[in-house]
């Protein structure tokens, strides 16, 4: 049985779980594929104090990724250290050596995958990155093979473990953003410098990758409208909960008459809705389809072992095409060609709005407010306001019935400007069920 050789590059915690994975199920895998997977390389900062699984055999081990993409007896490399610098010289030095890849990097691919997979198709060989979205979710099968014979319509997701922890935590306990990020830290969910997750900007690659799949458009990540979570508070969360909504970090992504519309963000959705019911670090995927309608799918968002299944299952799918030697392969972004496109600016979209305000209280606070609404033609749903012992820090929500965000953005800038406020007033929009 002639098995395929693998050289790992980056042995963190998606590397670590990768490794595990192909140790322990070592069996199933060489049942499924009619050959074995073997490790014959491996590459980390500290790959000499690691002990591999004895299972593996003999692995050439060293500090310096060039002499795995290099190596004779390599046939994939798996490319798993993260950003945009040093990932991109290995997955280019890969090519150069006529190794097939594999990678998790969804900023890398969300950035230039899509070069790399043509340069990649130009040497001969493959690139797989299913692991990039959303761990243990194949959702990159499902829209690259899957549903391909369908349209789509919309995509809806959350898509960053740590900002639906964080967000749950805050509903299900009432405690601050503060405090639940430090034990999200403490847990090893958050980073120290939390702002890729927090702020929106590990979503925004994700989404960029699975708006390629589905509406086969190359998106630049910085085309993508984005807001974290840092301003969300347990108050939001009790005036959501008498709106009947909670709130997450949603990740959409609609396809309009008039174009493309894309955003991340914290949006208010119905407590009714398949979305609200998704909690703490697992991600969810909802995809509508122009024939098939609604399919879901849901599953651990990160994690070693969840993204080593997904980094496995693309070993294995490469494996074959590699002992099948087939030339015709399913790009990994499911279009053979990716049209260039500019998403709609996000001022047109047109939703209800939450507003909420922090005031020091006197009268003719809501005449003012509803003032500059009425100025932009928005017209008020419903006024909340819970009962507070503080009146220098007086917490209220407006909410209005639909409205494009250009208008909603106008009125927020004028109103924070009014010398009652404490802080600009937040704004989040109210989806539709989902």
């Amino acid at each position: 049985m002639q098995q395929v050789n693998i050289g790992m590059v980056g042995l963190g915690n998606v590397g670590s779980g990768t490794v595990t994975i192909l140790a322990e199920n070592a069996e199933q895998i060489a049942l499924k594929l009619g050959f074995r997977l073997r490790v014959a390389a491996a590459c980390s900062l500290d790959v000499h104090e690691r002990q591999l699984p004895e299972s593996l055999g003999p692995v050439f081990k060293t500090l310096d990724w060039r002499e795995v993409v290099s190596h004779p007896e390599v046939d994939i490399v798996v490319e798993l250290v993260g950003g945009t610098t040093v990932a991109s010289e290995i997955i280019h030095a890969a090519i150069d050596n006529r190794k097939s890849v594999v990678t998790a990097n969804k900023e890398l691919m969300a950035k230039c995958g899509f070069e790399i997979w043509e340069r990649a198709i130009r040497s001969g060989i493959n690139l797989a990155m299913e692991a990039s979205v959303a761990g243990g979710i194949p959702i990159h099968a499902v829209l690259r093979e899957g549903i391909s014979g369908d349209r789509i319509a919309a995509i809806y997701g959350i898509l960053n473990g740590t900002s639906n922890y964080i967000l749950t935590e805050m509903e299900r306990r009432g405690d601050s953003f503060e405090k639940v990020l430090a034990e999200a830290q403490a847990l090893g969910y958050a980073e120290a410098n939390p702002s890729a997750d927090v702020d929106g900007f590990d979503a925004r690659s994700k989404l960029a990758i699975l708006a390629a799949l589905a509406f086969g458009e190359r998106i630049t990540p910085s085309d993508i409208f984005v807001e974290g979570i840092r301003r969300i508070t347990s108050i939001d969360f009790r005036y959501a909960r008498q709106l009947g909504h909670t709130i997450r970090l949603i990740c959409g992504a609609r396809q309009t008459r008039e174009g493309l519309i894309l955003s991340v963000r914290p949006a208010l959705i119905r407590q009714d809705t398949i979305l609200s019911g998704v909690l703490g670090s697992y991600n969810a995927v909802w995809v509508k389809g122009v024939y098939g309608e609604d399919t879901f799918y849901y599953g651990r968002g990160a994690g070693s072992r969840p993204t080593g299944v997904a980094v496995v299952s693309d070993l294995m799918r490469v494996a074959r095409e590699l002992r099948a030697g087939s030339p015709e392969r399913v790009s990994p972004f499911a279009h053979e060609r990716l049209g260039e496109y500019k998403p709609l600016p996000i001022t047109q979209q047109k939703r209800p709005y939450y507003l909420r305000f922090r005031v020091v209280d006197r009268p003719g606070i809501i005449a003012a407010l509803a003032g500059i609404l009425a100025e932009k033609h928005i017209s008020l749903e419903a006024v909340l306001q819970e009962p507070c012992d503080n009146k220098h820090d007086l917490p209220f929500v407006i909410t209005v019935e639909e409205t494009s965000e250009g208008d909603i953005r106008e009125a927020v800038d004028r109103m924070a400007a009014l010398d009652f406020l404490l802080e600009p007033p937040l704004a989040l929009p109210m989806e539709p069920p989902l």
